[in-house]
């Protein structure tokens, strides 16, 4: 399992990934999940990929053999939108499940996903997931988050905090936090985090970073979060000694013993 994350700020975009990989408790490894497709001051392609090790790496490894080819519909180079960067990777899922599928599924399940991010000079930034059909859907400033490997961990802070209109740094911070909470709830999830913080139309990947467990900065940031929550439980109002006529189960009857 794994978990990847992609945040669509005004200011820009946010693409973070774990590192584990398993097949088994005791075939464990840390594998790089976020792939870079540029043109140094024109294109800036970021791909995140779950499920499968060897369907996401078949999909990654020929994206970049085409790159540069000149082939449309290929390469990615040369497409004219981010519709059509998600529109290609999910083409080539198809056709890697459509090629392994039925030799896999005797030993498991071949399906991938990714989530997709960047920008393409002369267009916006943009977001997209694709599913395991190979059809996708994209992120829009109304629901501005696309999560896919172990989701549900890393969901209920950014439901609660993350905005339409939150800042580039803001939306990092949280997406770290995501991770966090991620990676205390589930051994499946683990560090180090590569994480992309991408500002709209500076076509740079110069912002990019893996994190580990000895990097100050992550270390700082869950040791705050953890000590915050404890403090603010403790400021909450604990539970009343009796809780009132009001609280009472509506159809609860006391079986006493005389």
């Amino acid at each position: 399992m794994t978990y990847c994350l992609g945040i669509l700020s005004p200011e820009g975009l946010v693409l973070a990934s774990d590192s584990r990989s398993n097949a088994g408790v005791d075939q464990v490894a840390r594998v790089c999940k976020l792939s870079l497709l540029t043109v140094p001051g024109e294109r800036v392609i970021a791909i995140l990929g779950a499920g499968n090790l060897a369907t996401t790496q078949s999909v990654v490894g020929q994206l970049h053999q085409a790159q540069g080819g000149g082939v449309v519909g290929q390469d990615v180079n040369i497409a004219p939108t981010m519709f059509d960067i998600a529109t290609m990777v999910g083409d080539k899922l198809r056709a890697v499940i459509a090629r392994d599928g039925s030799y896999v599924e005797r030993y498991g399940d071949a399906t991938a996903s990714f989530i997709v991010g960047g920008q393409i000079r002369g267009g916006p930034h943009r977001l997209f997931e694709i599913y395991s059909a190979g059809n996708f859907v994209e992120a829009f400033p109304r629901y501005n988050f696309l999560q896919i490997g172990e989701t549900k961990y890393g969901k209920p802070i950014l439901d609660r905090a993350l905005g339409s209109d939150s800042p580039l740094d803001e939306a990092a911070k949280l997406a770290l936090l995501s991770f966090d909470a991620t990676i205390r709830s589930n051994l499946s999830v683990g560090l180090p985090i590569d994480i992309l913080r991408y500002r709209a139309d500076s076509f740079s990947t110069a912002d990019l970073a893996t994190l580990d467990e000895d990097n100050a900065y992550w270390s700082a940031l869950r040791d705050g979060y953890s000590d915050g929550l404890s403090a603010l439980i403790d400021s909450l109002p604990a539970p009343p000694p009796h809780w009132g006529p009001d609280a009472a189960p509506r159809d609860y009857q006391e079986n006493a013993v005389a």
